[in-house]
């Protein structure tokens, strides 16, 4: 048996008010390289006051990116090396200051800026050729893990895959509840239940070992206090409570796998181009068979908040629509086998997936 030797963030600073020491964190790494850092910040912020807060240099290169309602593309990816490397040559570092997407962004940045050709040619495991620059995350949205996880997903022209390997962790992240006050409430939603499906999933397969859980059952004790208990609710508290959540949740896959819900959320994205937190949460609320505690849990937490969830999507699938979203999902071997088992392949057929896409 294998057992997985996965590489965790060098540093993290936790705390609010944290992100005022961003200048001196990185001032040791300004030496690297052509002595310059780029800021990869999600357009949300904008002409917002954390944009006047970046503690950036002149020197400096600062691109606001709008990632919605699109999640990171490698096309997206290759321009962005291209442009930066024709300008300024090779940064000393990549600051990812954003949601989830933001993250991979950044991530898939630093691995691309010394790495020659596509990003399509490194979609999978340990493809990267090598090491990336130095790259730092700032989440101001908690939930996917994309902080902590060693995968940078991209969706290319055939797949949407992430390049993953030890090189695409973060050096440092800096976690601030005080960023996540102005997510909106539902996105505070998805999110959250993001890191909630990532530790029901990971415990509910083959793969799970003492590790997983450690940090799955921590991380969904909290989820329990913040979208359950008599306190729920986007409270400064909570978001304290939720920015931890989102890293144990993040580190209960890595050691672990998601399953069933994160398959089918791959096919629904890469062919509707639907955000994924937001597809987890549409397409957990059918999963009642295959995760019935957590779903039972989940549906609890759905009507305490007062969320609606879109229904009857697939009555406008046709049968190409559907093999192309089943294709994507089947194609997650690692998945499925953590979801059922050595004998997977005789459930997980193409079939049985899209009969689960026909529930959405």
């Amino acid at each position: 048996m294998t057992h997985k030797n996965f590489k965790n963030i060098d540093k993290v600073t936790y705390g609010r008010g944290s992100f005022a020491q961003l200048t001196e964190t990185i001032e040791p790494i300004r030496k690297e390289n052509k002595n310059y850092f780029v800021f990869v910040v999600d357009n949300y912020f904008k002409g917002r006051p954390l944009s006047t807060k970046l503690q950036n240099k002149p020197e400096d290169l600062v691109y606001f990116i709008d990632v919605d309602p699109y999640e990171p593309t490698t096309q997206q990816i290759d321009a962005l090396r291209d442009e930066i490397l024709s300008k300024k040559g090779l940064p000393s570092g990549v600051i990812g200051i954003g949601g989830g997407s933001i993250m991979d962004i950044a991530k898939a940045l630093s691995l691309m800026l010394t790495n020659e050709g596509s990003s399509t040619l490194y979609q999978g495991l340990n493809l990267i050729k090598k090491p990336g620059i130095y790259h730092l995350g700032v989440p101001t949205i908690s939930g996917t893990g994309a902080e902590v996880s060693m995968t940078a997903v991209l969706t290319g022209p055939e797949k949407k895959l992430g390049l993953k390997c030890d090189w695409t962790v973060f050096n440092q992240v800096i976690l601030d509840p005080e960023l996540i006050a102005s997510v909106p409430t539902d996105w505070w939603f998805y999110t959250g239940m993001d890191t909630y499906i990532h530790c029901i999933e990971s415990h509910g397969g083959i793969r799970n070992n003492a590790f997983s859980l450690a940090y799955g059952d921590q991380a969904l004790s909290l989820c329990r206090e913040i979208y359950l208990n008599d306190k729920a609710g986007q409270t400064p508290e909570n978001d304290d409570k939720l920015m931890v959540a989102s890293l144990m949740g993040g580190l209960s896959l890595t050691y672990s796998e998601v399953g069933v819900c994160h398959a089918i959320s791959y096919g629904l994205s890469k062919i509707h181009g639907t955000r994924h937190c937001y597809a987890n949460c549409i397409i957990f609320q059918h999963l009642g068979d295959i995760y019935p505690e957590g779903h039972a849990e989940f549906m609890q937490m759905i009507k305490k908040h007062k969320i609606s969830l879109p229904q009857n999507l697939s009555k406008d699938w046709n049968e190409e629509t559907l093999t192309k979203m089943a294709t994507v999902s089947y194609n997650l071997p690692f998945m499925w086998n953590h979801a059922f088992g050595d004998n997977y392949k005789e459930i997980a057929t193409m079939d049985y997936i899209k009969d689960l896409f026909r529930r959405l």
